[in-house]
């Protein structure tokens, strides 16, 4: 018998991950306790509300498998479905199947210890709680520990300042403000064209630009919602199967076995499809050959320079020291065109770098830039961040950060040697964030669900990850992305964005078809690379 001080699960965070993890336990009868940090449910789309937040992945693939019923009622309304739009389905999902009554929400799980006596684990949070669990998982997702705005002085500017991940629940109004925007990821990219319509004048500060492709988002048909009703469990087959999480055409040749004129015919195809893969996955070698994808770079590039009337800022904003795909491409909306506004300007930080903040704005090593208002895109601490932010402590009260000080090792991103019946969904090692997150999310919940079925039929009360197969698969994440262009960049899949994070390649890139299929026969065979064991509960609550 249990408590809500004592209980069967916790599950930090109630996002896609949680909520869906929470549905699943409480399919098994256990008792489960869910901790968020927000006042709401929704995880990424309730805290990042900036002015065009987006997703990349389309909104009929971008939902929930596990129910058909919810599948047929919901109804999306564009192609790429908004920030408010995200929030609104998670909302809905929360209240349909009555999953925020296990959530206590405005709480920041601060420790988890797990005790070797007793075989649970104790987790406190910062409103002075306690419980203890048997397992412990983290839903804390890949992109939700915002990177530390590294600029000095900061604290001297006078106005108000912004992180997009952090954004006001009321909005913000730049009516005829001087803004300073500092970023160019996917949430600058995102907000730039956003802000600028307010703005009396914007300024742009970028380091290193994006390879943004034009989103093409629209309202959806009726006809096309209908279709995808009709065939969704054929799709959502698909999907677990791809590459990717997106289901599109397999490549069957090199960039370089073909013309030129071909090669752009078919880039051009896939820009005017307005999806992140299309041009990316055209070709068998775009991501492993840097000939190969230069013939794409340059394809983006001249897309850049068609769409930006400035010879001079149009090669500003064009990548050239990292190949296409390795850092996320972004997709936009008017991104390049804003550029074109006279109230808009960019500044080049890699000729005239950002020295620091004054009262007043921004200073480079050439002026300073006044402002009314600051907005940082600065990005975030990816993969480790939020596990890292938590004081995790396993087996001889070994510190999870502690492990994990020359970068994350963990076997298949769902387990951690030391750590017994703690499980990362969508953790360090696994597709995630190559992936459509959905998709592996609902993968990975589904495999520790099933997980928890075969250790009470083995009567087995913890399971954890030999160091053995977690140097086994560390190797061959390795390997794997040493096979392709990734490496290469100094970017967040890699912690470069991060001062002092070891540099170290965060995904798997092998697929997520492929993933799927180690995973289920690794479970098949015995949970091959595990520990079961039956523990003694001589301290349990």
């Amino acid at each position: 018998m249990s408590n809500d001080r004592s209980v069967d699960a916790v599950i930090v965070g109630a996002g896609i991950a949680g909520l869906y993890q929470l549905y699943r336990l409480r399919e098994l009868g256990l008792s489960t306790r869910v901790f968020e940090t927000g006042d709401g449910v929704g995880g990424t789309w309730y805290w990042n509300r900036y002015p065009g937040a987006r997703c990349d992945v389309e909104s009929l693939s971008y939902s929930y498998s596990f129910s058909p019923e919810l599948e047929q009622e919901w109804e999306w309304t564009e192609r790429y479905p908004a920030q408010p739009e995200i929030l609104r389905y998670v909302n809905h999902v929360a209240d349909r199947f009555d999953l925020r009554k296990d959530v206590t929400f405005n709480t920041r799980v601060g420790s988890a210890d797990y005790d070797e006596a007793a075989g649970r684990w104790r987790v406190a949070t910062d409103t002075g709680e306690t419980v203890d669990a048997q397992y412990l998982i983290m839903a804390t997702g890949c992109l939700s520990r915002s990177k530390e705005i590294d600029i000095p002085g900061r604290e001297r500017f006078a106005g108000p300042t912004y992180h997009t991940a952090h954004w006001p629940h009321e909005g913000v109004d730049f009516t005829g403000l001087r803004v300073g925007l500092v970023g160019t990821g996917s949430s600058g990219v995102q907000s730039i064209p956003i802000i600028a319509a307010q703005a009396a004048e914007l300024t742009v500060f970028q380091r290193t630009p994006a390879y943004s492709l034009a989103a093409r988002n629209r309202p959806l048909e009726r006809s096309e919602i209908d279709a995808m009703k009709a065939e969704y469990r054929q799709w959502r087959d698909k999907q677990r199967t791809s590459g990717f999480g997106v289901p599109v055409p397999e490549a069957t040749e090199s960039a370089l076995a073909v013309s030129e004129a071909e090669r752009n015919a078919k880039y051009e195809s896939g820009w005017q499809e307005g999806t992140l893969v299309s041009i990316l996955a055209g070709y068998t070698d775009t991501l492993a050959d840097a000939a190969a994808n230069e013939t794409a770079a340059e394809f983006v590039r001249q897309k850049i320079r068609e769409r930006v009337t400035d010879p001079e800022v149009a090669e500003i904003l064009s990548p050239r020291s990292y190949p296409f795909g390795t850092k996320r491409p972004c997709l936009d909306t008017g991104y390049y065109e804003t550029f074109n506004e006279p109230h808009v300007h960019l500044v080049d930080l890699r000729r005239t770098p950002l020295t620091e903040a004054t009262e007043r704005g921004l200073r480079t090593s050439e002026r300073d830039h006044e402002f009314d208002v600051l907005v940082f895109a600065t990005g975030f601490d990816a993969m480790t961040g939020a596990l890292n932010a938590i004081d995790i402590r396993g087996r001889d009260g070994v510190l999870l950060r502690d492990k994990w000080a020359e970068g994350p090792r963990t076997y298949l991103g769902l387990a951690i040697a030391g750590f017994p019946n703690l499980f990362t969904i969508t953790g360090p090692s696994s597709p995630s964030v190559l992936s459509n997150m959905i998709v592996s999310i609902e993968q990975h919940v589904d495999w520790i669900t099933d997980c928890i079925v075969a250790l009470g039929e083995r009567g087995a009360t913890t399971i954890e990850a030999t160091a053995e197969a977690e140097d086994e698969w560390a190797a061959h994440v390795e390997e794997v992305g040493n096979m392709t262009l990734y490496p290469t960049a100094d970017s967040w899949y890699m912690g470069s964005n991060v001062p002092g994070k070891p540099r170290m390649f965060m995904a798997y890139i092998g697929g997520v078809g492929a993933y799927r299929e180690r995973c289920d026969a690794i479970a098949a065979n015995d949970y091959e690379g595990f520990r079961l064991e039956k523990t003694t509960l001589t301290g349990a609550a």
